[in-house]
């Protein structure tokens, strides 16, 4: 079954749960490296693009994912706000006019929103970023894709290499961002950016999975 723009929607309400229900832990680890309101932004962020979606319903993949994009961008503060609004509107602009996305597409769909999070923020894997989390899922994502699997799967690989991903940053030294400044002592921590995008790339995958 492909995704379409209603099975988008479905999984930004997801992500939009998920956050909500990890507001308090994501601004904890931001509290540890960073400036305690990674939680509190990207929570008002998606609750903005849940109450968007509610009074546009947006008809094509495309279409829903600028819209998250652009909701995003003007809502969340921080760093945050550019690097996920740069993500998704890299993701709408790699699906197109497509009504329907298959297993492939997804893949490439996470593809270009990781590109544009480079993009934005220069940095790659091991800078203690959401990177280390969205890198291994990207490449998740392309093999399960690659070996016939469809978009459920696809996701429910990406949110796992996330996952561990977001794991792997703690035992690193941030070299990107506000964390960077605190050297080695960012050490020990989870980097709340990676936490997120693990969150909110599972919560994608479950919202996938109900509808398979």
């Amino acid at each position: 079954m492909g995704c379409t723009a209603q099975n988008i929607i479905g999984a930004l309400r997801a992500g939009a749960a998920v956050v909500a229900e990890h507001r308090d832990e994501l601004i904890q680890l931001d509290r540890e490296i960073g400036d305690a309101d990674h939680g509190e932004n990207m929570d008002r962020g998606f609750r903005a693009v849940i109450a968007k979606i509610d009074t546009s319903e947006p008809q094509t993949p495309a279409a829903a994912l600028k819209l998250a994009a652009s909701v995003l961008i003007s809502t969340v503060g921080g760093a945050s706000g550019p690097l996920y609004g740069t993500a998704f509107l890299r993701a709408a602009s790699a699906v197109g006019d497509e009504a329907e996305l298959d297993a492939s597409a997804v893949a490439k769909v996470l593809q270009a929103g990781m590109e544009g999070v480079v993009a934005r923020g220069r940095a790659e894997v091991g800078d203690k970023t959401m990177i280390d989390a969205l890198s291994p899922a990207v490449d998740a994502a392309k093999n399960t894709a690659e070996s016939g699997a469809d978009s459920a799967k696809v996701l429910a690989a990406a949110a796992e290499a996330a996952h561990q991903g977001a794991q792997a940053t703690e035992p690193l030294v941030a070299r990107k961002g506000r964390a960077s400044y605190l050297g080695e002592r960012s050490a020990g921590h989870i980097d709340p950016g990676a936490r997120s995008t693990a969150l909110l790339l599972t919560a994608f995958a479950q919202a996938a999975g109900a509808r398979a």
